[in-house]
């Protein structure tokens, strides 16, 4: 499953030219989305729920806000370079503050909603933010909890919030900048805005840490318009499409889909906390898709937990065969028109798309590994998945399947204005445009992120000879048994992802002698396994011990372990009663495994089972 790529002296793809012929984009800064918005003048470019109702913001209510917004901030002084960060869940405000900052030549700093005060803290300190924006109450006392460990002098809530008498003079509400300001820029804005170049810094980007302290990535303008201008081509977007913007603002693949898709003239639909976004697809019918590949893992949990029994699992099985038999010609962008196919997406296809609203178009994956198996079970549904990678230091994309160019089990080909090579010991190395300037306030750690001027992805992979990148794994994550041999964990973790019976897997095995699963199971799933079996239990560490709980759970690795090579196989599963999730620390906020936290958590489990091991193979 691993293998280390062959060095490869030459890079692919080299145009540095962001403006690319024929595209019809004159996009060198962020703030040209911003004009491009304005000068379109669409009676819909977002819109929100409003006590029930999804209410439209029109271009020239959205502007009219930014530059209320941007007066304000002149106002208190911001000005060229200045941090301005923005706490809150997705929605209008988030971009009509994002966009206010950028015109006036600050920058930006998103702050994940989820993250802890002290969290907080640190990237507020970090980056030497004086003015906050925080949506809820609950996100103005995390920082009031915290604010004299920073610099901030001034905080805007996007909820009309009763200010307790100590912040009066310290908050405002962003609703009163919004409506008071002028109905359009005000000259000087316009010209500050407009004076803006791509080498100025627009935005400093926290990553999300899985493995250390977060460190701020500082993205300019060019890097992000140089993106932008090449992520999409090959797809048709339009005026009149509509996607939902869930995935969180703070994370650089949200905000560079949000930012791409309003320049094409998009409309995107705001969903704050995404246990709504079932109800969101249903209500606002989308016609682009684009998620990390846990929402897509949780169609497919939902859609085999809900074909069960006789007879939806024989039609179900039965739809699934004709959708395989026609699987090359849907990876081709074809559509079957046998009678069967026609049949099969009457009983079952059309019924899992119209639990996302039954009008998504276009589909697009990135974040993390999608996993091969999971694509192609989409592609028997006549659902094409165009899985991106990328990361935040890249702006982020460096590759990306479209339906001009798709290859399942890859992620597509290069950007066409970067280059990419692959080093002797199989890491991505990229150079081009969008490639960041480095970590803020860390030259060191920005030295060691290059090598010649080739950014280091800390990602294993390989080019194809028709220009298709594969990934294999994070090249810290990689598994190196006491035997020397490499494993890489995620394609395994993907593949027991298929089991609706497993919520979150994790292998283990770092310098011992083999490898193990750990795997938080998909509770709703087990559960009704267990009751249907006849499995009495009182308590989820009750339920994971049953006897034949275990049976189970090694029973699928077993299943697993036929497509392994032999040093790859699983010899030892530990089913624990927890649910993996950022608001318990075993995930990042972009939903990645901290494999760190998750295996120091769970040491005294992981010792005793490879000691175990050790004593029933001891002579």
């Amino acid at each position: 499953m691993f293998r280390i790529a062959e060095k490869s002296d030459k890079p692919v793809n080299s145009s540095r030219n962001f403006n690319l012929p024929g595209t019809g984009m004159n996009l060198t800064t962020l703030n040209d989305i911003f004009f491009a918005v304005s000068e379109r003048n669409a009676d819909r470019v977002m819109l929100h729920k409003e006590a029930g109702v999804w209410r439209p913001i029109s271009a020239s209510e959205f502007c009219r806000s930014v530059a209320g917004v941007a007066s304000a901030l002149r106002d208190w002084g911001v000005r060229k370079g200045d941090r301005v960060a923005i706490l809150g869940e997705n929605r209008p405000e988030w971009s009509i503050a994002d966009f206010a900052a950028l015109l006036i030549g600050a920058v930006t700093v998103p702050i994940y909603s989820t993250l802890t005060g002290d969290q907080t803290a640190y990237m507020l300190r970090d980056s030497g933010a004086k003015i906050i924006f925080v949506s809820t109450e609950h996100q103005l006392r995390k920082v009031q909890s915290v604010l004299p460990q920073t610099e901030v002098r001034k905080m805007v809530t996007m909820d009309a919030i009763q200010f307790p008498q100590e912040l009066a003079t310290t908050c405002t509400l962003m609703s009163d900048l919004m409506n008071s300001g002028p109905a359009v820029l005000d000259p000087e804005t316009e010209a500050l805005a407009r004076s803006i170049q791509p080498d100025d810094l627009a935005t400093i980007i926290y990553t999300s840490g899985t493995t250390g302290t977060s460190k701020g990535a500082m993205l300019t303008h060019g890097n992000m318009a140089s993106n932008i201008t090449c992520s999409l081509l090959g797809f048709d977007m339009h005026p009149g499409l509509i996607s939902i913007s869930f995935l969180p603002l703070s994370h650089v693949t949200a905000r560079h889909v949000d930012f791409s898709l309003l320049y094409h003239g998009v409309v995107l639909a705001y969903c704050p906390y995404i246990e709504n976004l079932p109800v969101t697809f249903l209500e606002v019918r989308p016609t682009i898709c684009v998620a990390v590949p846990r929402v897509y893992e949780k169609i497919f949990a939902k859609t085999e937990m809900q074909a069960q029994g006789f007879p939806k699992r024989a039609i179900y099985n039965w739809a699934l065969s004709v959708g395989r038999a026609n699987k090359p010609a849907i990876l081709a962008g074809g559509t079957p028109n046998s009678l069967s196919w026609k049949l099969a997406n009457k009983l079952v296809f059309s019924k899992i798309r119209e639990g996302l609203g039954g009008r998504v178009e276009v589909f697009i994956s990135g974040g993390a590994p999608l996993g091969r198996e999971l694509g192609e079970w989409y592609a028997t549904l006549g659902i094409r998945i165009h899985e991106g990678y990328g990361l935040t230091e890249t702006s982020p994309v460096i590759a990306v399947n479209t339906p001009v160019n798709h290859r399942i089990g890859t992620v597509g080909k290069i950007m066409s204005n970067l280059e990419v090579r692959i080093a002797e010991d199989g890491e991505i190395l990229v150079r081009g445009p969008s490639v960041f300037k480095g970590y803020w306030n860390r030259p060191e750690e920005t030295q060691n992120a290059f090598n010649n001027g080739w950014f280091k992805t800390g990602d294993i992979g390989n080019i194809d000879a028709d220009g298709y990148l594969s990934v294999t794994d994070r090249k810290k994550e990689l598994i190196k048994t006491s035997g020397g041999k490499f494993i890489a964990p995620q394609p395994i973790e993907n593949s027991l992802k298929l089991s609706p019976l497993v919520g979150t897997p994790v292998i283990i095995g770092d310098k011992r002698k083999f490898a193990c699963a750990l795997i938080s199971p998909n509770f709703a799933v087990l559960e009704e396994w267990a009751r249907s079996s006849g499995i009495a239990f009182s308590s989820r560490l009750e339920l994971v011990g049953h006897p034949k709980v275990q049976e189970l759970y090694d029973e699928i690795v077993e299943n697993i372990n036929q497509n392994l090579a032999r040093f790859e196989k699983l010899k030892r599963v530990i089913v624990v009663p927890d649910d993996f999730t950022s608001d318990n620390g075993a995930l990042t906020p972009t939903l990645k495994l901290r494999r760190r936290v998750i295996e120091e958590r769970y040491r005294k489990q992981i010792d005793e089972l490879y000691a175990e091991a050790e004593a029933v193979n001891a002579p």
